[in-house]
């Protein structure tokens, strides 16, 4: 199992803001199970502890092994309605436990479904359950959790890079869906796979960025800086997923702070995928603090890690030299680069503000 920090206390006892967690991982283990026996499919094991030793990581390792982990659960879920808007409606009920006032969560729709999407995955039989259903069914389910659990939320369409043949279908979604919750496009997988080799990731950025559809992208998790020069001057990107490896290339990251480039960087998780070494103490995330850059905190899987977000910040705080003040400056700069509507921006960033004793003279 995965050693964490454990306290009885929360680090930042205070409103946050999330940008950078997925869906599928970020399920609850007793939804597995639970899914799993009303469907009649059979788990290699039928209890919570059980579930948790075969889909969590316990040893700093590589990206390739964490993915491996979604194989052990993700066909439970996928092509089922019902589940599917269960996992979003409780995914908006823990977001709301651990103190987030607002979140956007990402996911890959083709991942979910069963119908319209070649090739099937998770070896699953082609159903009825298209990748645009499975947009609705994640409204849905977030939509009913901010009204019964008071906080807001919003979703990223995940394109991935080993399936360019999906990009353009989803931004496509991510237009049709733009004001029924989905706020931005995503780029995620094997960072090896960049846009030379697959040109229909750049036309569907493109076309993303033509119909003012925002953009984050997977880049300098465990790629090198060229993967992240890549997301920012070819993809457009407006925020990068994780962004580690970007100090790498001094020339390219003062470039990236002059632009206020936004960082969701996710500390557990780099740990487990090998993204970065695993003594926290030598975090790239130190680097960008005392650079003041602009960068949010973040649990991208907390089901595959066993981990919360209360986890990254006392990791962040015990081993890194976080204060209040400072987890207070990186939620605001979350809330500034959110992929919120101005007016929401504003409401989001006044509400953060009142909660943090700030005053609009405040430095951050």
């Amino acid at each position: 199992m995965a050693e964490h920090l454990v306290s009885n206390q929360v680090t930042f006892n205070k409103p946050k803001v999330e940008l950078h967690v997925h869906l599928d991982g970020a399920i609850r283990p007793e939804t597995i199970l639970d899914v799993a026996k009303k469907r009649g499919l059979v788990l290699p094991t039928d209890t919570v502890q059980g579930l948790l030793r075969l889909c969590t990581m316990s040893r700093p390792a590589t990206l390739t092994e964490f993915l491996e982990k979604f194989k052990h659960y993700m066909h439970v879920i996928a092509g089922d309605r019902e589940a599917i808007q269960r996992i979003a409606y409780e995914f908006v009920e823990t977001k709301a436990r651990e103190g987030v006032l607002y979140v956007e969560v990402r996911y890959s729709p083709h991942l979910l479904a069963n119908n319209k999407v070649n090739p099937i995955p998770w070896n699953q039989k082609e159903g009825d359950l298209t990748p645009d259903e499975v947009v609705d069914l994640v409204n849905q389910g977030l939509s009913e959790g901010e009204k019964k659990f008071k906080i807001k939320a919003r979703s990223i369409l995940c394109c991935m890079r080993d399936r360019p043949e999906w990009s353009m279908e989803v931004v496509e979604l991510c237009k049709k869906y733009r004001n029924r919750g989905v706020v931005a496009i995503d780029l995620a997988g094997d960072e090896s796979l960049n846009c030379k080799t697959c040109p229909e990731h750049k036309k569907a950025f493109e076309e993303a960025e033509r119909s003012g559809v925002h953009r984050t992208v997977h880049a300098g998790e465990v790629g090198p800086p060229a993967v992240v020069k890549e997301a920012v001057e070819v993809l457009k990107a407006e925020r990068i997923g994780h962004g580690y490896h970007a100090i790498d290339d001094q020339a390219l990251y003062e470039r990236l702070l002059e632009k206020n480039m936004h960082f969701e960087v996710c500390p557990i998780s780099s740990k487990f995928t090998g993204a970065c070494v695993p003594d926290f103490t030598k975090h790239p995330l130190i680097r960008f603090k005392k650079d003041e850059a602009n960068y949010s905190l973040n649990t991208d899987d907390p089901f595959i890690f066993n981990s919360t977000l209360d986890t990254d910040y006392s990791t962040a705080k015990t081993y890194m030299g976080f204060t209040e003040d400072e987890f207070k400056r990186l939620n605001i700069n979350a809330a500034k680069s959110s992929f919120l509507p101005e007016k929401d921006k504003k409401d989001l960033l006044n509400r953060l503000r009142d909660a943090y004793g700030m005053n609009d003279k405040a430095s951050f």
